[in-house]
Formats: C-alpha cells, structure tokens, sequence
C-alpha cells in the first residue's frame, strides 16, 4: 500500500491545483481499502477519531442506501469535525437527521418541489434566463459569469418561490456566499474563529429574515412557499419556526449556490471542450437532458457528504466499526474509472451517466433535483441560442473542501 504525501484534511490541499487533487483522488481510488485520515483541529469542536475517505462508486452507494448504518444525525452530514450544539440551532436542517425526524421534515416540505410543482415555475425560470441574458448583451463581454449570470437565476427562482423580496436578493446571496465560504478569506476571514462567528452571524441573519416573513404569511399567507410551509398540516404536523428557518438555510445555500456552482462549470467545460458545444448545438434540446447530466458529474458542487457508523458493518470487503466517520466523496466518486469511460471526458451525449451529483440513492437524494436540472438546462439553453460563443476565463475557484466551487470568472463573447 502506498503512502501518501498528501492529506485530504489540511486546508492547503484544497487550494492545490486541480490537476494535483485529481491525482490524489486518482490515487485514493486504486487503493484495495478506503484511506484513514485524522481530523483537523478547528478549535470550536473537540478533535474527532479521524474518518474513512470513501472515493470509489460502490462504497458511496452502498452507504447510501444504508442510511441506518451510515447515519447523518450524529453530529451533522455537512462537516466532518461533529458541529457544536449552538451551530445546530441555524444548520440543523434535515440533511443532517436521520429518520424518523427526518422523514417528518421531507414530508412536510417535499411536494414544494415534485415535478408537478417544478413544471410550475418553468415560465418563471423561462423568463428570469430571458431577462439575465438580456443584461449580459447589454453589459457586453468582460464581465464576471458567475456573479452576473450564473448566480442571478437560482438566486431569484429560491427567493421567489419562498417570497423573499427582491430588495434582499443581495442580502440573501452575501450570507450564502458565508455560509459555503469555506476557508476562503474573500467571504470568511482569514482564522477558525473569524470564520465560526462569521458563520453562525450569517445562519443568524438568514434565520430571522424568514422567521419574519413566516411570521406575517401565518396571519397573510399568499401563494408563496413560506405561507405553504407555515400553513402546512399534514397529518397533524406542522414546522416550528426554528425548523423553518433551519430548512430555508438549506434551500438558499444548496438550492442556490450548488446550482450556481454547476452552471459556472458548465462554462468553463465548453470553453475547454468546443467540439462538445458543437456538439450539442447541432440539437440544443435533444442533447439537452445529457448534457445537464454530464455537466453535474464533472461539477460535482457538494464535495462530499459525512456519515458515522452506527454498528459494526462490512462492506465491499471492509470493516467500519460503530463509533467510525466515514467521508462520501461524490466528486470523486463521480470520476471512478469502474463505472464511467474516460472519466475526465466531457461528453455532451454520455449515457448511461450514473453520476452521484445530487447524492446517492436513499432518503438524502437531492430534494431539489428536479428544479436544478430545470434551471441548468433552461440557462445554457438561453446562453446557447443567443451567445453561442460565449466563453468563460480562468476560474477563482473557491477555498473548500466542501463546495467544489467557482467565485468569480470573466466571460468574454
């Protein structure tokens, strides 16, 4: 077994290049046995056991799909050190229960987002891409994608369909932007302290905006989903507003800023591949749902997601003893040479196209899955049609290891 001259929990390995970190997770994929890592310090927790990178397709799925084994709710799903009690207050949100808590959240706020409800919004999302590439040629090449394209449509489909008012859209945007900010200076600060007070003022001030708005739709509810989700009663449940507030963190910073993410990729992957945009200009709509898909794999937004084991369990000829982290690592995953053909290939029409872009199977799959995939096609549908050239620059890729993404990148046309 090799050693390896890299550690997937020092702060520096995820500003390395891609091409270094690709490697590294190359290298973690050879191995017979998923790696060991001890956790970093970062001083608001006590120092965790260490974890199991999980990077292969079969480990992630088989976790998945054993939620009672590899559970969420021991500390949260969204980090891998186990989040203090006072950061649950504002991120404690259903992605990081497990059942039946968990089952009770995603009942309550899961037909906001079937494909019935999402074919809702699509003239809502029709229109929003019209008027955002409507801006772009009239602003002219040279300005930033990410910020001026890719950020804008997510951002206003979420905040409209929880009724948040557009004179907030920025306010609403600067704390997702902390909140997924990970160790990077330009939203964070530079410390582990800086970055917890900043990370817990944001989970407050998101919080509270909602809480007041739920407060009036309980007296003057409209058709927005914050008077559906105050109103709601099904089967004599009905959110607290704690759960109220904890579940609309969720929705702005992964319904937001992963989509924002994956659509800014999309880019800077046909920029780097033209004879794929070629491609898929020969049939915008019919290469359309493939290329969505494939744009997910290589995006991968959500880095990893963590689970600790509840019992003894093998897998995949492994021991995971109760008490023991184990880290899913999609992006990695989504780059598995056993299950996709030149992984690192960007191909507009791959099929089958497995990916685990939106999580593994079983009851963490991606809520939001539908609306994404609507949002990503409607957008490069738009930019495709009436700036077929348009081409991203190199990328300010942000400092995380939790959100694969993309802060700033100029586009030119």
């Amino acid at each position: 077994m090799s050693v390896l001259d890299f550690d997937l929990s020092d702060r520096d390995f995820w500003a390395r290049p891609m091409e270094e970190r690709e490697q590294a997770f190359d290298r973690l994929r050879a191995r017979e046995t998923p790696a060991f890592f001890e956790e970093m310090d970062v001083g608001v927790a006590p120092k965790g056991p260490g974890y199991h990178a999980l990077v292969k397709h079969a480990d992630i799925l088989e976790a998945s799909r054993n939620p009672e084994v590899f559970c969420s709710g021991d500390g949260g799903a969204t980090n891998i050190p186990d989040m203090p009690s006072e950061f649950t207050e504002y991120f404690g949100s259903m992605i990081n229960m497990d059942d039946p808590r968990h089952a009770r959240l995603r009942r309550i706020v899961s037909r906001a987002f079937t494909p019935k409800m999402i074919k809702q919004f699509e003239a809502d999302v029709e229109s929003a891409a019209t008027a955002i590439v409507d801006d772009l040629l009239a602003k002219g090449p040279g300005v930033d994608f990410v910020t001026e394209v890719a950020a804008r449509l997510p951002l206003k489909i979420i905040c409209d369909m929880m009724g948040i008012p557009e004179r907030d859209y920025t306010y609403v945007f600067d704390r997702s932007n902390v909140i997924l900010g990970g160790f990077d200076p330009e939203y964070t600060g530079g410390d582990l302290e800086q970055i917890a007070t900043r990370l817990l003022t944001a989970g407050m001030e998101l919080q509270q905006l909602v809480q007041d708005l739920a407060a009036h739709r309980s007296d003057n509810p409209t058709g927005d989903l914050t008077s559906s989700l105050v109103n709601a009663n099904i089967d004599g449940e009905r959110l607290t507003m704690q759960e109220l507030g904890s579940f609309f963190i969720l929705l702005v910073v992964a319904g937001n800023e992963t989509t924002r993410n994956a659509i800014s990729h999309g880019l800077h992957l046909l920029t780097r591949n033209p004879d794929q945009r070629a491609r898929w200009l020969e049939d915008l709509d019919g290469h359309a749902p493939a290329a969505v898909e494939e744009i997910v794999r290589l995006a991968s937004p959500v880095n990893f997601m963590r689970r600790k084991v509840t019992r003894d369990f093998e897998m995949n000829g492994h021991l995971y003893r109760k008490g023991e982290k184990a880290v899913l690592f999609y992006w990695a995953a989504n780059r598995d040479e056993a299950v996709f053909e030149d992984p690192y290939r960007f191909d507009v029409t791959r099929h089958p196209n497995p990916h685990v872009g939106f999580g593994g199977p079983g009851p963490h799959f991606c809520l939001g899955a539908h609306l994404a995939r609507r949002e990503i096609t409607v957008m490069f549908r738009e930019l495709l049609r009436r700036v077929p050239q348009i081409e991203g620059g190199e990328p300010d890729r942000l400092h995380s290891s939790f959100i694969n993404g993309i802060k700033h990148m100029e586009c030119r046309f």
